[in-house]
């Protein structure tokens, strides 16, 4: 088998990335476009003794979940990954990722699956967009870079943006084009603006603005902010963020306010959040609240419960199980979260949740040391999932339930096989949709103690 030759695959299922996965001659073939049941015509692209990745040409038997992406820039973007299926099939598919995640890396035949909770509009959920500015044709462009390139592009409307987001991006791009403000050139490392960044709340419709440049300076600021300010009545806060390096960061260390409030007020359910503009917030508030009902479910909190909130970034999760809990304490390794959600604590007036920085793990052992025990650990980890040595304390903790959130199934089968080893089984796991149109798949699972 060589780069070139061109094979025919029968899809079998969908990849963690999106794509189709189909085998030929015993091995493992991923074609990125290819749905499952679908008969495809692929040009090999990358030859590797387990695997192929192969280039879609052609379908010749197709799906009927198929449909045209609604996007005119889908495959360019590469943003979201499942346009050309129908949104049942999507959230099909992401069951189907579960499942196979559990099945290779935990050893689960029969896993206690829940159905995937999806979204009754699954379009225009996204709070917030942070796009690179760029020239082509001598217009003012804001977008994305293209998977593995530095070709931007252009993203205006896009259908996965609050529209609100969407009007405020275009009205400043044109704000700037008549401002003659310069925009910032990746390849000559000349100009101002290279990020443009917009967050709506939906508590208020209000708009956050910060404007990101690779000066020390925004040019023509006072001007910028009044025809801001006229032409976006919904926008309340405008900051301005230096990013001087040559680095994928969006944000640089430097923010100052330009005009309006320094925070966006934000509510999830009860709790009332106080974003600054480089605060993390979730992306997609309506499957938020779903997910951390999901999350409250699985703690079965009665009230009296000493909480752990490992991983736990702002607080969110924390500061929404609060209200059902003895205390919660929250870890976290990240200085600007912990103040973060320090300050969304006091704006909701809960005064059981605490907030430590430091390291999941070594806090957890001190506690524990000292006669701390909670009865409750949850977890939300990064994609690379628990440190070993979290799931360690966590086992020496001994708990009697554990929550686990994650965004990659494949590292949260890894740590369950590893908790279901320590004293733990598996009581239910409940995928949520949190972002339609892409491939990935949010995740909870609750267990408890096998001798509780």
């Amino acid at each position: 088998m060589s780069v070139g030759d061109k094979i025919i695959v029968t899809i079998k299922r969908i990849g963690i990335n999106g794509e189709g996965v189909g085998y030929y001659k015993r091995k493992a073939v991923f074609i990125q476009g290819a749905l499952v049941d679908e008969v495809v015509k692929a040009k090999v692209s990358l030859v590797e003794p387990g695997y192929l990745n192969a280039e879609l040409i052609d379908v010749e038997k197709s799906s009927p979940h198929r449909q045209k992406p609604p996007c005119p820039v889908y495959e360019a973007c590469g943003g979201c990954q499942l346009q050309h299926m129908s949104y049942n099939a999507q959230l099909a598919a992401k069951e189907e990722i579960v499942r196979e995640s559990f099945r290779r890396y935990a050893g689960l035949e029969q896993l206690p699956m829940r159905p995937i909770i999806g979204m009754d509009e699954p379009w225009h959920y996204r709070n917030k967009a942070q796009l690179q500015t760029g020239r082509s044709n001598g217009e003012i462009i804001a977008g994305l870079y293209a998977a593995g390139s530095h070709q931007l592009v252009d993203i205006t409307g896009c259908a996965v943006q609050h529209p609100a987001v969407n009007d405020t991006i275009e009205q400043v791009k044109r704000l700037m084009g008549e401002l003659d403000i310069p925009i910032y050139n990746e390849r000559t490392r000349e100009g101002a603006v290279r990020t443009i960044v917009a967050r709506v709340a939906r508590a208020t419709d209000e708009i956050q603005l910060t404007i990101i440049t690779a000066t020390d300076k925004l040019p023509d600021a006072r001007r910028f902010v009044n025809a801001i300010r006229q032409s976006l009545p919904k926008v309340k806060s405008i900051a301005h963020n230096v990013n001087r390096g040559k680095t994928p960061l969006i944000f640089g260390e430097r923010t100052t306010m330009l005009w309006g409030a320094e925070r966006l007020e934000e509510r999830l359910g009860k709790v009332e959040f106080s974003l600054s503009p480089r605060a993390f917030f979730q992306l997609n508030p309506e499957q938020t609240i779903k997910l951390y009902n999901s999350v409250q479910e699985a703690a079965a909190l009665e009230g009296s419960e000493l909480v752990v909130d490992a991983y736990c970034g702002t607080g969110t999760i924390g500061l929404w199980l609060a209200p059902y809990a003895g205390e919660v304490r929250g870890i976290e390794v990240i200085p600007e979260a912990v103040r973060d959600a320090r300050d969304n604590a006091r704006t909701s007036g809960i005064e059981n949740a605490l907030f430590y920085e430091g390291r999941a793990e070594q806090l957890l052992s001190e506690w524990v040391a000292q006669g701390f025990r909670p009865e409750v650990i949850v977890v939300d980890p990064p994609r690379t999932g628990c440190e070993p040595s979290l799931l360690k304390a966590v086992a020496e903790a001994r708990p009697k339930r554990f929550v686990y959130v994650s965004c990659n199934p494949s590292t949260l089968a890894k740590d369950c096989k590893s908790l279901l080893a320590s004293g733990y089984q598996l009581e239910w796991v409940q995928p949520v949709d949190m972002f339609p149109q892409t491939s990935h798949v949010e995740v909870v699972i609750g267990m408890q103690r096998k001798d509780t």
